[in-house]
């Protein structure tokens, strides 16, 4: 096995499951999130939610697999860390912007359903 491939074996296994932390830890900790934005709304609540954490995976496993593709030429371990540490960096970069972004997204709808209920 050539370090380009060597490389591309750890990379997507990290990637994955850093998404599928960052994920869970969303799905989890949105809920409560959800349920005040939705009114306590389980139901509606849950399926958001789920919905949610659909399309991050999708959106983050899939620019990890499109930004897969290592152009340089591995030639050395030291190479390989070094590619490894600035693609695996560009993806916690990635997750961190989307985790900031949906805390937005949900302040932001927080603020709206307390607007909401003070107006109804």
């Amino acid at each position: 096995m050539n370090y380009t491939v060597a490389t591309y074996c750890i990379y997507l296994p990290i990637t994955i499951i850093l998404t599928i932390w960052v994920a869970r830890t969303i799905f989890t900790n949105g809920r409560v999130f959800l349920l005040e934005i939705f009114h306590q709304d389980t139901l509606l609540a849950d399926s958001v939610n789920k919905l949610l954490l659909v399309g991050f995976y999708l959106v983050n496993i899939g620019y990890a697999v499109y930004t897969l593709k290592v152009w340089d030429t591995i030639e050395d371990t030291q190479s390989m860390i070094e590619i490894l540490s600035q693609k695996i960096g560009w993806i916690i970069l990635v997750l961190g912007a989307m985790h900031f972004f949906n805390l937005f997204i949900f302040f932001s709808l927080r603020r709206k359903a307390h607007a909401n209920k003070v107006v109804a």
